[in-house]
């Protein structure tokens, strides 16, 4: 059975994402990745989803660093300035 076909029998009763439509979502993320969208060339999908694993695991250890940056930050910082810090954290 090739794969198509399995693929479309796991799929049953959900619609089918075409290959234009793969195709336009692979660009609109090309044009989200700050490095791919410098470039004018088209990348190959696979190279544009490995590109955007890369990307996201660069913000999850960018979020790491903020966050315990802002820890200490809070851990030494007077009791006002730590719930003035928070408060604003908050209203985000």
């Amino acid at each position: 059975m090739s794969s198509r076909r399995s693929r479309s029998r796991h799929s049953s009763g959900a619609s089918r994402i075409t290959d234009d439509q793969i195709n336009e979502l692979v660009s609109n993320l090309q044009q989200l990745l700050p490095e791919m969208h410098r470039r004018s060339d088209k990348r190959s999908a696979a190279r544009v989803l490995q590109e955007t694993c890369n990307y996201i695991r660069s913000l999850h250890r960018e979020v790491d660093d903020l966050s315990e940056r802002l820890s200490e930050l809070l851990a030494n910082s007077d009791t006002n300035q730590a719930a003035l810090i928070r408060s604003l954290l908050m209203q985000q």
